[in-house]
């Protein structure tokens, strides 16, 4: 079953955000992954959520998620984004539609 990746992020250096941005890509293609959301405007229908971006992503399943995740090769990208931006990320079973 597909697997969603939600990201809240609240940059704080966009230059250095920018940088994170360059490394990314690559890394998700590698584990099957794809943006579904990268950052596009939001709009609060309930509630006082109201995130500066907003990422989704979306995997084959959990396990490849977390691999990536958990990959040498997201850990260089990981390291720049702790710098740049506090982030909220969460993984969930997609149900397929």
């Amino acid at each position: 079953m597909a697997a969603l990746v939600l990201v809240e992020v609240s940059i704080h250096d966009p230059e250095l955000y920018e940088e994170y941005k360059k490394h990314t890509l690559a890394t998700i293609t590698k584990f099957g992954g794809r943006f579904v959301v990268r950052g596009a405007k939001t709009e609060s229908l309930e509630g006082d959520w109201n995130p500066e971006r907003l990422v989704v992503l979306e995997f084959p399943n959990v396990q490849t998620a977390k691999d990536w995740w958990n990959s040498p090769e997201y850990s260089v990208a990981k390291q720049i984004r702790y710098q740049a931006a506090q982030s909220k990320m969460l993984v969930v079973e997609s149900v397929g539609l």
